[in-house]
């Protein structure tokens, strides 16, 4: 299905009717971070099917709720959960919260995700600031820039030099190094899924460069960084691939979604730290 502005002001209506605040700041919560959404003050709460053309999260530990209210007296958009490529939705689908979001006025947007590590020297439970990425799915074609472009959106070859703002990791580093936390930097690399990948996928990434692997997120910054939004990424890492697995060795969801868990308390305080001073 093809969008057209009209269909993102029609959905950002609806919001604007539930909420007198204005948002500049928008943030996407990953497999197991819905419970970030708890801290929000002053809250409206959206389920996904009152927003018209809006996409509904399927997957466990995605809640499917737009939620509008304050987060360190920071007026902020919270989508608790998103919708994958792999359940069928097609890019423009996935992405069209995003173009809402820039037609409402949101000019930073916060991303967070489940990642699985690829750097050796990462361990699980661990936080990735995203300072580049590797778009696989949409370097073999399935891009959320193809189609008609809107010119009042974005320019048809958008830049993509710079995809996470140089001032927002900066801050994120003097955050986190405020917290005494420990927050590693590096390329998050986009698979479709939903199948998790194989030793030999998972070694050819590590020569690709990649540091994490995931099934989301660059869908979103591109699409955002085509509007001009200034884009922050921040990967859990909920579990370590070894290059050399072992018969034993196994990955599955429930896994992701107990060490996002424990990764909660932790991003929730960078997050906040981060809000406070944007």
């Amino acid at each position: 299905m093809t969008f057209t502005r009209a269909h993102y002001e029609e959905t950002a209506d609806v919001i604007r009717s539930k909420t007198d605040l204005r948002p500049k700041v928008a943030l996407v919560l990953g497999s197991g971070l819905s419970g970030l959404a708890d801290s929000v003050t002053d809250a409206v709460s959206i389920p996904y099917e009152e927003l018209p053309h809006w996409p509904t999260a399927t997957v466990h530990g995605h809640a499917g709720r737009l939620v509008i209210g304050r987060i360190e007296d920071q007026p902020v958009l919270v989508m608790q959960g998103r919708a994958h490529f792999y359940e069928g939705y097609s890019m423009a689908e996935i992405t069209l919260p995003v173009r809402v979001f820039h037609v409402f006025g949101i000019e930073t947007l916060i991303l967070t995700n489940a990642a699985g590590g690829i750097n050796q020297k990462f361990k699980p439970g661990d936080l990735m600031l995203i300072t580049d990425h590797i778009g696989l799915v949409e370097m073999t074609g399935i891009n959320p820039l193809l189609g008609p472009n809107d010119d009042s959106i974005g320019p048809r070859f958008p830049d993509m030099t710079h995809p996470y703002d140089s001032e927002l990791c900066a801050l994120a580093h003097a955050i986190a190094a405020d917290l005494n936390y420990s927050l590693h930097e590096g390329t998050y690399l986009h698979l479709s899924g939903p199948a998790f990948e194989t030793p030999a996928e998972i070694r050819f990434f590590h020569m690709m460069g990649a540091d994490a692997v995931g099934m989301s997120t660059v869908p979103s910054v591109m699409v955002a960084r085509h509007a001009g939004m200034r884009v922050l990424g921040i990967s859990s890492i909920t579990n370590v691939h070894t290059l050399s697995p072992s018969a034993e060795t196994e990955t599955n969801h429930e896994e992701v979604l107990e060490i996002g868990r424990m990764i909660v308390p932790r991003l929730t305080a960078l997050l906040r730290g981060i809000l406070r001073q944007i």
